[in-house]
């Protein structure tokens, strides 16, 4: 069974990106999970604002080198290693499932151990520059938590190289189209973070968190290893800096890592906003934000990871028309899925809050300004679903500098708006009035955490924005009468979804009781299936191409080629 897992590919795009959303559920359900053991045990208050902050430095170099560096550059060059040598007689796509040449063998191995020499500097570098860099992080903290952070910080260092690591395995998992394998390290990182809270954290207090985290990275990491070695890949001791492969990946990897690091210097920027405000605003800002990435994640990330191979292999090939052909079909299923999720999620905004963390030392109050907070967000998740897959885009034929220099204007704007909406939102005026009637927090004093979701949402938008713009004049027409066509039965069939479940919440919390886990569970669980139910039989209706898409898709994956 394992020797199964390890060696299943996916054969289409969609059904790549089905897998991953399977898991990608299981993982956000357990991130869910994890949230509410997090929220039950500690709430919304200082020892949950550190736990978070601690993660700001860390997360910082995982987010630039690993994501924004390794995985975006990795893939593209590695593609070339293995596409360009066809087997005597065979096809390159045979290539792909016979042996690896030595030249793919030792480029793969020297980035593998130059990345990991590299990883243990850098965060060594930055363990011991710790206390200076966490100051301006966290400038609202006392001498004490601050102290606290720097140690927890430190210990969560090892995360990242043990994450750079499984970054290379990930990319060789993506070419050969070994998704099951891969989609299980997320899930794998979860449990290990579970474990942790309910088994280390009463042994170690709040330093069994980061323990935690270690022992989900270095799961991550574990379970990629043996899909790696039955595609081909076999470990040797190679270290040469000046290899011509790892200079090409640097060398895409230098615009694609400033780009993210515009992302996550916004992260930063908005830790250290959150920590001058009320306390428990840190905790209340990533309770929010890891419910607005639990669709980015189940649907924009898993369409962008499945494409992103496919892309490239079109690319290097010169195949123009099939690549426009899988990004419009991609950029379009994500439009079919994200869209009513996003609308759903504004409706019962307040109902998920408490269903998923409304337990323990979480009271009505963060309860509140959670369920505000994602509200907020829910504007933004499309945006933030057509982002990974539009960067991908750009990195198949590797671009990286568009994608970077929109990323850090995104990041001046976010910046920007940081600062000037949690500014208005401190005293009365039209732009906080307006604020509170919509997201209903009437009666809450301190409200200025919305502003941060709401400045990250329009640069979002923003970005997304001239992330077309720019694709349009790189590759012309991209397919967008049938996304417009598309996208105009999306929207007809969610304004009906959306007039059903307001219906029926309203019905329903009048025989239910709402003041109960299970009352509010019934109402959310009902109103989600009847609207889901509405959307996709008018989507039917009105004839979609994605409903057929994704059937097509499903059944190709099991029939078998003669």
């Amino acid at each position: 069974m394992f020797n199964h897992i390890f060696s299943s590919q996916t054969k289409t795009v969609t059904f790549a990106a089905f897998i991953l959303a399977v898991s990608g559920l299981i993982s956000r359900i357990l991130g869910l999970v994890r949230d509410r053991l997090l929220a039950g045990h500690f709430g919304a208050g200082e020892t949950l604002d550190i736990y978070f902050a601690a993660f700001r430095i860390p997360d910082f170099v995982y987010g630039i080198l690993i994501m924004g560096g390794i995985t975006a550059a990795f893939l593209p060059v590695f593609s070339e290693y293995l596409s360009s040598v066809a087997p005597q007689g065979g096809t390159k796509e045979d290539a792909r499932k016979k042996e690896w040449s030595p030249q793919a063998l030792e480029f793969t191995n020297n980035v593998l151990n130059c990345f990991f020499i590299l990883l243990v500097l850098i965060c060594s570098v930055l363990a011991i520059f710790t206390p200076l860099i966490i100051r301006f992080i966290i400038p609202g903290f006392s001498l004490g938590n601050r102290a606290l952070t720097i140690t927890l910080t430190r210990i969560m260092f090892l995360s990242p190289i043990l994450f750079g690591l499984s970054s290379i395995f990930s990319g060789i998992l993506h070419y050969f189209s070994r998704f099951l394998t891969y989609s299980l390290a997320p899930i794998l990182y979860n449990l290990g973070i579970i474990f942790g809270i309910l088994f280390l954290v009463p042994i170690f207090g709040v330093f069994g968190l980061a323990y935690g985290v270690i022992l989900g990275a270095f799961l991550h990491f574990m379970i990629q290893i043996p899909a790696a070695k039955i595609s081909g890949f076999k470990y040797k001791f190679v270290f040469n800096f000046r290899y011509p492969g790892l200079k090409k990946i640097f060398k895409l990897m230098i615009p694609r890592t400033i780009g993210s690091a515009a992302y996550h210097i916004n992260l930063i920027v908005v830790t250290a906003i959150a920590s001058t405000l009320t306390v428990g605003s840190i905790a209340i800002f990533n309770f929010s934000n890891n419910l607005y990435y639990f669709p980015i994640g189940l649907i924009g990330i898993s369409f962008a990871v499945s494409s992103f191979p496919v892309f490239s292999r079109f690319w290097a090939n010169g195949q123009k028309k099939e690549f426009l052909e899988n990004f419009s079909l991609s950029f379009r299923q994500i439009l079919f899925f994200v869209t009513p999720v996003s609308l759903l999620m504004f409706l019962l905004r307040a109902q998920i809050v408490r269903l998923v963390l409304g337990t323990g030392q979480f009271g009505w109050l963060e309860t509140r300004l959670t369920a505000a907070s994602l509200g907020i967000f829910c504007f933004g998740i499309f945006a933030g679903s057509l982002i990974p897959l539009l960067t991908r885009a750009f990195f198949a034929f590797q671009d990286t500098k568009t994608p970077v220099a929109i990323g850090i204007a995104s990041m001046v704007i976010n910046i920007i708006f940081c600062f000037l909406f949690t500014f208005l939102l401190k005293f009365p005026n039209i732009f906080r009035n307006f604020l509170v009637n919509l997201l209903k927090v009437q009666g809450i004093k301190n409200i200025e955490v919305t502003g941060l979701p709401l400045a990250l949402s329009s640069a979002a938008i923003f970005q997304l924005f001239l992330l077309l713009v720019f694709l349009y004049k790189k590759i012309g027409n991209f397919k967008i009468k049938e996304i417009l066509e598309s996208l105009s039965k999306i929207l007809i069939a969610s304004v009906l979804m959306v007039f059903c479940v307001y219906v029926i919440q309203q019905i329903l919390a009048d025989f239910v009781n709402m003041q109960t886990f299970w009352g509010v569970f019934t109402q959310t669980a009902i109103a989600s299936l009847v609207g889901i139910f509405v959307y996709f039989i008018i989507t039917l209706i009105l004839k979609s191409p994605e409903v057929k898409t994704i059937k097509s898709a499903i059944l190709k994956q099991f029939i078998p080629i003669p």
